[in-house]
């Protein structure tokens, strides 16, 4: 036993499994920076074309400062002024309930009652409503909104059909962000006796923040590019209209449905503003994503 115990043990060389490690770790990345790059060259190419075409537009003073008011399919002139204004005030409001409801639902699903009737209940409302097309929410808020409380057609309308498009992501973003947050941190704030609340809101969101916020964003360049429930919701105005409850407003997606109805693709004239109001609307999201993104690096949590 003894002598069976002193031999020296020879180590095993396993060669073959390594080889076949090793190509197997090529193979898969190589697919997937091919993947990678499959996935931008569409990307790029839209970007480029995009930019290519309403390049000149925007480098225009005139298309900043002043609206389509008076102007005509066959008279070059004017600007997406009124687009803009109109664009980001849908948005502001649209962000302003929706924010509030997404995260807080998301909380309540990761923090509270994620098993309970209630939880479940909820989770199986935000499936449906992330699949919900755009036309049927502006369906929705013109049957409720306009014809069965009698509110006219406006801006807060629309507002009110992104929101039904905008709180779903929100929610399936935060949720996702919060979930992988590490259940140490918690612990360890309850071992503190930090109550649960005030862990939430020190530690939790601020930990997930990055998550959250770029949710938040992939949701609101969603919802800022939606066309139908500006046709159902309001008219689209070429002149100014600061007041999102009453009157046509104009917006970028609605400038370019009204350029492509005024013969975009036959005619330069509706051809250049409809590529101009595209490079408006990704600057526009460009734009509030670099906002947020430096809004999330100052209430980030500090890194010793």
């Amino acid at each position: 036993m003894t002598a069976m115990l002193d031999r020296p043990v020879k180590a095993r060389t396993f060669a073959g499994v390594s080889l076949r490690r090793r190509v197997a770790n090529n193979l898969a990345t190589v697919l997937v920076t091919l993947s990678m790059v499959l996935a931008l060259v569409p990307l790029v190419w839209v970007l480029y074309s995009v930019i290519d075409k309403g390049f000149r537009m925007v480098t225009s003073s005139v298309w900043w400062t002043h609206s389509q008011a008076g102007m005509t399919a066959f008279v070059a002139g004017g600007g997406a002024y009124h687009a803009i204004v109109g664009t980001v005030l849908q948005g502001l409001v649209c962000a302003a309930i929706s924010i509030p409801i997404g995260v807080f639902v998301a909380i309540y699903l990761v923090e509270y009652g994620g098993g309970t009737p209630l939880g479940r209940l909820t989770t199986f409302m935000v499936d449906i409503l992330t699949g919900v097309p755009s036309i049927v929410a502006a369906l929705f808020i013109y049957a409720l909104w306009v014809a069965s409380l009698g509110f006219p057609r406006s801006g807060f309308a629309v507002s009110l059909a992104l929101v039904l498009l905008m709180v779903p992501v929100i929610v399936r973003a935060t949720e996702e962000m919060l979930r992988i947050i590490p259940v140490d941190l918690r612990e360890a704030s309850y071992a503190l006796g930090v109550p649960k609340w005030k862990t939430i809101a020190r530690i939790v969101i601020p930990t997930g923040l990055h998550g959250i916020i770029t949710g938040i964003l992939l949701a609101l360049a969603r919802v800022m590019g939606e066309t139908a429930p500006l046709l159902i919701l309001v008219g689209y105005s070429q002149a100014m209209n600061f007041n999102l409850f009453t009157g046509f407003m104009g917006s970028l997606p609605g400038m370019m449905y009204d350029q492509t109805s005024a013969g975009a693709g036959a005619n330069p004239v509706p051809t250049d503003r409809l590529w101009g109001a595209a490079v408006t609307l990704v600057l526009l999201v460009a734009v509030i994503n670099v906002a947020a993104k430096l809004v999330a690096r100052v209430f980030a949590p500090k890194r010793f």
